[in-house]
Formats: C-alpha cells, sequence, structure tokens
C-alpha cells in the first residue's frame, strides 16, 4: 500500500486536484495560491485561501505565542498577496493539547488580532477540536480583486523577465515569523500591469519557481550573480557550511514575491523600491523550454539545475 511519503507533497495535491469537483462559479481552483470564485454581477472576484502553523513544523517549542499567531494570519494574507488581491475575512481553527495553558492562546490571538487590524481583516468565526500531542492552526481567509487584475501561476510567457522582492534565504533565524505579507507591493504589481504570473516565496525561490514553470509551461534562464542572497543566509553558510546562494536557492519561509514581467521598461523598480522600501531584483528570463531551469555563474558557465526546496513529505 503506498503511503504518503512515497508519494510526496505536490503529487498528493495533484491527486486531489484530478479528482475535485468543480461548479461554474470556480475560476481557479486548486494549484495556485487562492482560488478564484466568480461573483455574479460584480466587477471583483473572491479569493479564498487556507494555510496551517504546526508546532514543531512551523514553529518550535518555546516560542513567543504572539510571533505564532501573527505568523498563522500572515501565511495566508502572503498567499492573498501573490494574486495581487486585498484580504477582507478569516476563519481561525486551533488544535489544543488538554494541558495547554490558556495565556498561550491569549497571546496567539494578541498577535493575530494586531495583524489583522493592520491590514483591516475580520475574524469572523472559526473551530476549536482537541490535538492528542502538539498544537496547530488553520487560518482561511477570503479576499477579493478586480477581476482584470488577478494574478496567477500560469501567466508567465516566453522572453518575460523574472524578478524577486526584497532578499532571501536563511529564514529560520527570525524572519519566518516577523516577516510582512506584501499585500501592499502585490496590489501595486497586479495594478500597474506589472506582474504577468506570480507567487510567494514559502517553499524556496527554486521550488517555487518550479510551480510557476509548471502552470505557464515554461522554462527559466537564472543569473546566479543577481540572486539577492540575505544577511541572514550568509550567516547561516558560516554555520552548516552550505553556501550562500544555496540558502537563497533553497531556504523556505521567505514570502518574498516572484514574478514575471513582460513590461520592457524597468523604470518602474525605481519607483517600487521609493514606495515600499524594499528592493526589487531581476533575476533571469523565461524560455520556451517547459519545467527546465538554466543557470549562469559568475563564471560564466551554464548548467542546469532542479527545482529544489522544502517538502512536507
Amino acid at each position: 500500500m503506498m503511503k504518503i511519503s512515497d508519494l510526496g507533497e505536490f503529487s498528493l495535491i495533484d491527486r486531489i486536484r484530478r479528482k475535485a469537483f468543480r461548479s461554474g462559479d470556480v475560476l481557479v481552483g486548486i494549484g495556485d495560491d487562492a482560488a478564484v470564485l466568480k461573483v455574479r454581477g460584480q466587477s471583483k472576484r473572491l479569493l479564498w485561501t487556507v494555510d496551517h502553523v504546526v508546532e514543531g513544523i512551523h514553529f518550535e517549542k518555546g516560542e513567543d505565542w504572539k510571533r505564532v499567531g501573527r505568523k498563522a494570519l500572515a501565511r495566508s494574507l502572503s498567499d492573498i498577496a501573490a494574486m495581487g488581491g486585498v484580504p477582507k475575512h478569516a476563519l481561525v481553527s486551533l488544535g489544543l493539547p488538554r494541558g495547554m495553558a490558556v495565556k498561550k492562546i491569549d497571546l496567539f490571538y494578541e498577535g493575530f488580532l494586531k495583524l489583522a487590524r493592520e491590514f483591516k481583516v475580520s475574524l469572523v468565526g472559526g473551530d476549536v477540536t482537541h490535538s492528542p500531542k502538539d498544537f496547530f492552526s488553520s487560518v482561511a481567509v477570503l479576499g477579493e480583486v478586480s477581476r482584470d487584475r488577478c494574478i496567477l501561476r500560469k501567466g508567465a510567457r516566453r522572453r518575460d523577465a523574472l524578478f524577486v522582492t526584497g532578499s532571501l534565504g536563511g529564514s529560520l533565524l527570525g524572519k519566518h515569523l516577523r516577516f510582512r505579507p506584501r499585500l501592499r507591493e502585490g496590489a501595486w504589481l497586479a495594478c500597474e500591469g506589472i506582474a504577468a504570473a506570480m507567487i510567494d516565496v514559502s517553499d524556496g525561490f527554486l521550488s517555487d519557481l518550479g510551480h510557476i514553470l509548471e502552470e505557464s509551461h515554461v522554462g527559466a534562464s537564472l543569473d546566479l550573480r543577481k540572486i539577492p542572497i540575505s544577511q541572514a543566509a550568509r550567516i547561516m553558510a558560516g554555520r552548516d557550511g552550505k553556501t550562500p546562494l544555496r540558502h537563497a536557492l533553497e531556504d523556505g519561509e521567505d514570502y518574498e514575491l516572484l514574478f514575471s514581467s513582460r513590461e520592457k521598461d524597468f523604470s518602474w523598480m525605481k519607483a517600487f523600491k521609493k514606495k515600499f522600501g524594499i528592493p526589487v531584483t531581476c533575476v533571469g528570463h523565461v524560455i520556451h523550454q517547459p519545467l527546465k531551469i538554466f543557470a549562469h555563474d559568475e563564471k560564466n558557465n551554464t548548467f542546469e539545475i532542479k527545482a529544489k526546496g522544502f517538502r512536507h513529505f
């Protein structure tokens, strides 16, 4: 009998995707950062996403519970950002060990609600159940986007330039708990017509680039000299022996935006940095060879690399 560990995370998702029923109101279902739902008679589309935070996987025991609550919401908000949307409402479900201190839940919601107020997200309900061992949460967020501004993973085309916001790698040193979901940045990129395909970098740059390539049926050429490497990635490289570049390419939970653009005038990059205070970097371009990723290093060597990153199974 096949086990989940044999199948793998993304093969499991695709297995469910092939079997799932889709009504006529579903414009985009399983396979993107959020589902896109049609609303009759309106110019908006609904976005619906869900994400989990599990003790021992997304945070370690002894962590600040305000940061855990903040992260629980921020992960789902990052999915809405990747669609160019605006979050509106949230549902929270919790799995709680019987002996868990009530104070921890108070702190969880303190962190959650502080971020919710910042982005004007209403907490409208949820559920609580018993967990036999560790804490977990599931946060579903409903958002909206103009029907002509919704950015999917499948929009990349040959000769598009590839961009990423911020810097990459080393999120385990703290960024994974305190990152800011790029909601304003994603909405701006969509509204200005700059992003053609977009995803948030949660599983790792190469892995999430692979999702865009798979949905768009294209490949990519990367200039490894341009990859924006974070200081945290350099610090981690000094501890574990992996190169800073490898951390930047493979580490998960950066929650930056990775997108393709057909815009040939790059003057918008200066406006982006001035408006949001973070850089955006062109790291390569889209090619016609589906699912292939070719990299160019500082010695002008060209070689193929695989879409590596975090996998749950």
